[in-house]
């Protein structure tokens, strides 16, 4: 809540009129407490979890030639009812867990100091923010999930979320309780290191999900924005982790590759691609290509 009653008591604490963007803000969170504010996460995580795969889910279901030869296991088939089940289990752990999760954590919150008043943050100092926080959430997240692959880790926790070795979108966020806690630690350091204003919070707990999901996506799509982004994985790099399964010790990164390269945990990945390399020059039918891959280079692949 805004310790100012009206807009020109804003602009006389600052100095200077307010931003167009600043305006908005102002009319929408003034009365509101910080707390209020906070728990938009909830709604944003539910309309994230449940709307942006749905194209996914068309994809799946329809299966048109100009998308289904981007399918990086394209012999692996979900029916709509097995889609809607992993659906609805995220739902169940989204009311059950996540949810009450965010109502609780707010001191956190506060205790850190993310702020919700004026002025708002730059362009500038959003970006360099949610660069540290994509930074620190992939480096503790590798540790993490290399854990989660050990075997009491995986046995325990992890095998919940390798039940679809061809991952979709809804596959994303679909865990166990455990590991939807273990793993919230990574994506609440970056804002601990580097407290930001409640909208860069936004931003980045919007980003990093709807990242997720891409790299769940099961389709490897030439026009994705991210293949210009440095070291950043992708959807066939994490298939890979998931078509392994649980005795991968590959591909643990959860957004770039570095730490995979640095610690040689993409040794089985970078066997793959060339093989994958080889057979482009000895056949010119990628979706064929891709069936091979997935269909008869299995057991090289799930040693390593």
């Amino acid at each position: 809540m805004f310790p100012y009653q009206t807009l020109q008591d804003a602009e006389a604490a600052l100095g200077r009129n307010l931003t167009f963007v600043e305006t908005l803000w102002f009319n929408y969170s003034a009365n509101k407490s910080d707390y209020f504010l906070y728990c938009h996460n909830i709604l944003f995580l539910f309309l994230l979890f449940s709307f942006v795969p749905l194209p996914l889910l068309y994809f799946e279901i329809k299966r048109l030639a100009g998308f289904d030869k981007y399918k990086i296991q394209p012999k692996v088939r979900l029916s709509f009812a097995e889609m809607t089940r992993c659906y609805r289990d995220v739902m169940r752990m989204f009311f059950l867990v996540v949810g009450p999760l965010q109502l609780v954590s707010y001191p956190s919150i506060k205790m850190i100091g993310i702020r919700t008043g004026l002025p708002l943050p730059s362009g500038w100092e959003i970006i360099s923010q949610l660069a540290v926080y994509f930074m620190v959430e992939d480096y503790t997240n590798y540790w993490m999930h290399r854990f989660l692959h050990g075997k009491w880790g995986y046995e325990k926790i992890h095998r919940v979320h390798h039940e679809y070795t061809a991952p979709i979108g809804y596959a994303a966020p679909y865990a166990h309780w455990a590991e939807v806690l273990i793993l919230g630690i990574p994506s609440f350091l970056g804002p601990a290191l580097v407290p930001g204003h409640m909208i860069t919070f936004w931003l980045w707990i919007a980003l990093r999900q709807i990242e997720a999901i891409d790299t769940h996506s099961g389709y490897d799509f030439p026009w994705s924005l991210t293949k210009y982004i440095p070291f950043y994985g992708g959807a066939e790099y994490h298939d890979y982790h998931h078509y392994v399964g649980g005795q991968s010790q590959s591909n643990f990164a959860s957004v770039f590759t570095y730490c995979d390269y640095l610690y040689r945990t993409d040794k089985g990945y970078r066997c793959q691609k060339k093989i994958l390399q080889k057979l482009k020059g000895e056949s010119s039918n990628g979706s064929e290509q891709n069936g091979v891959y997935y269909n008869n280079l299995t057991q090289g692949f799930k040693s390593e």
